[in-house]
């Protein structure tokens, strides 16, 4: 029987293998934030001196990166990336996901959108039915904090104030518990039209193109 921390392992590597094709001299790789992207970053350093460089969706990722010998480049300096690979909290057959249990959601959201592909790296335990179980993240201002809270509400949400967090842009996260999310792409713009939200952790909008998902079994692709 797998650990989950084998699972992870077995999902990074596959993420490796599919990517390895991209690998090249001017390629820079966006990475994302977690335990599974930390042991796709590892993996990722035996490649280094084939390809640029990284993008990193947070500075703990970033740190990881540059200890490793890997150059961290602005996304100010990129115009492209073949690939953005992360994981997930929780992702659905349609490829949808919540992410920014580690906070990093904003960052995660601003790189990925600069990748032709999103690669999601995850254990089979992400994979749900109906998003939402996991508390929806969304960062917020904190003078709006209060208000944002107060029209959650009135959507059916719980938000909880993650306590004793700041984000790396200087912002709050309200975790919101309870909600009922039919149509992700919807709730993703309906947030994000709250005065004071930076952004939420539902990526539907702009869902995975691809999932990788270790199983006891080995690994499943979605997409």
């Amino acid at each position: 029987m797998l650990s989950q921390q084998d699972l992870k392992q077995q999902a990074a590597d596959a993420a490796l293998t599919l990517i390895e094709p991209h690998l090249i001299a001017q390629a820079v790789i966006g990475v994302g934030t977690g335990s599974t992207a930390d042991l796709f970053i590892d993996g990722l350093a035996k490649y280094r001196g084939r390809f640029r460089g990284a993008v990193a969706s947070s500075e703990r990722s970033a740190k990881r990166l540059s200890d490793l010998g890997i150059l961290v480049l602005d996304l100010n300096e990129v115009q492209t990336m073949p690939v953005y690979v992360d994981g997930a909290d929780e992702i659905n057959i349609q490829l949808h996901m919540i992410k920014g249990g580690g906070g990093a959601l904003t960052r995660e959201k601003i790189v990925s959108s600069v990748a032709q592909q999103f690669i999601c790296i995850a254990d089979e335990s992400k994979l749900v039915e109906s998003l939402g179980r996991f508390p929806l993240p969304i960062e917020v201002l904190p003078m709006a904090r209060e208000a944002v809270a107060r029209v959650v509400q009135k959507l059916g949400g719980k938000p909880v104030l993650r306590q004793g967090f700041t984000t790396d842009n200087g912002n709050q996260i309200l975790d919101v518990h309870g909600m009922t999310i039919n149509n992700a792409p919807e709730l993703e713009r309906q947030l994000n039209n709250i005065s004071g939200v930076v952004t939420n952790g539902l990526f539907a909008i702009r869902p995975a193109h691809v999932a990788l998902l270790a199983t006891q079994q080995g690994v499943r692709r979605l997409g």
